[in-house]
């Protein structure tokens, strides 16, 4: 698995798998029927280089989420391993778990509900800062003060309630607290997707600069394929649970070499009006993680599927490129050319 910056992995992430019980109807208890599963991620395979940004991106339900839960240890995975610089997450206990709650940091998507609306957010810092015993009890104050210059917040907010700031504001709040605890990684889950487009520049700005100035590693987890291209040093496609695709940023969008990644960067609409396309990018409805397709789990809806797209699931190899593809024809598929660029 290729990496950026030739550093080696922080994060290594081998085939792992999540299952989620669904509900079920009152008639199929009666009948005895077994709980659905949902297969929230079924065999991801992905590592991330210390210093570099990976956009992770897909369609809703996709499992992007999900990876991001797993990966801090919100979610224990079922099978498969997560190392943090070669170890297992999953055998950290007491001393070793809090060091790795500390270094690794969720930044959540909602900005109204991930903060606590009854404490100030000189509490909500102060808190993360004592817990983890960031600093003596006398310097504090002083840094609860650096961290509000490092999200560019004013230094009165601290004597404030969460319901006292924007959208915008509340999510660099959100932003300081995971800095409080002097992270290595960050993991973004939709970090901007509840914003106004015009506060989602200011606050992915600011991201890229706290990653400079404090050589952070950061999973960006987004839907919106232009932010991921402005911000990730490298790219991650997920389709049904599993990673399809990844290469650079600048490769990625400029060749794709997965058929679902081509059908993903062709539905992005055009910021000229006149251009309008004639048919759906993506043929198909999206499968049921309930029953996710024999083979490849595109085939059903991709144009150039195979017999052996059917049968065989593909996995993620080089070929040619700077990046790796989970398709049997990745190498033979028409050249690109993409008439709604990203």
């Amino acid at each position: 698995m290729d990496t950026a910056l030739g550093a080696p992995p922080l994060f290594a992430v081998d085939e792992i798998t999540k299952t989620f019980r669904s509900r079920q109807s009152l008639w199929d208890r009666l009948r005895g029927q077994p709980l659905p599963i949902v297969r929230a991620l079924n065999g991801v395979t992905l590592e991330v280089a210390r210093g570099e940004t990976l956009g992770i991106v897909g369609e809703s339900g996709c499992g992007k989420s999900t990876l991001a839960r797993c990966l801090v240890r919100l979610y224990d995975v079922d099978e498969g391993r997560i190392r943090f610089e070669g170890g297992d997450v999953s055998t950290l206990k007491g001393q070793a778990r809090r060091q790795f709650n500390r270094r690794v940091q969720m930044i959540f998507q909602d900005p109204f509900g991930s903060l606590n609306p009854r404490m100030t957010v000189g509490q909500i810092l102060g808190e993360a800062l004592r817990v983890h015993r960031m600093r003596p009890a006398a310097e504090i104050a002083l840094r609860m003060q650096e961290l509000l210059d490092l999200v560019r917040l004013p230094p009165d907010s601290l004597d404030r309630r969460p319901h006292a700031f924007s959208g915008g504001q509340r999510q660099r709040i959100g932003i300081a607290r995971a800095l409080a605890l002097e992270p290595d990684c960050l993991v973004a889950d939709e970090l901007v997707s509840a914003l106004d487009v015009s506060v989602q520049a200011q606050v992915v700005n600011l991201l890229l600069d706290l990653q400079s100035q404090l050589d952070l590693t950061i999973l960006f987890v987004a839907h919106d394929l232009r932010l991921v291209r402005h911000i990730s040093h490298r790219v991650a496609v997920m389709y049904l649970g599993q990673v399809v695709e990844v290469a650079p940023a600048e490769a990625l969008f400029s060749n794709p070499r997965h058929p679902y990644t081509r059908s993903l960067l062709q539905a992005v609409p055009s910021l000229d009006p006149t251009q309008r396309r004639a048919q759906a990018a993506v043929l198909g409805e999206l499968p049921s993680p309930l029953a996710i397709p024999s083979g490849c789990a595109f085939h059903p809806r991709c144009p150039h599927a195979i017999d052996r797209c059917r049968q065989e699931r593909p996995r993620l190899r080089r070929g040619q490129g700077s990046g790796e593809a989970a398709c049997h024809l990745a190498d033979s598929l028409p050249a690109w050319r993409n008439e709604a660029p990203a």
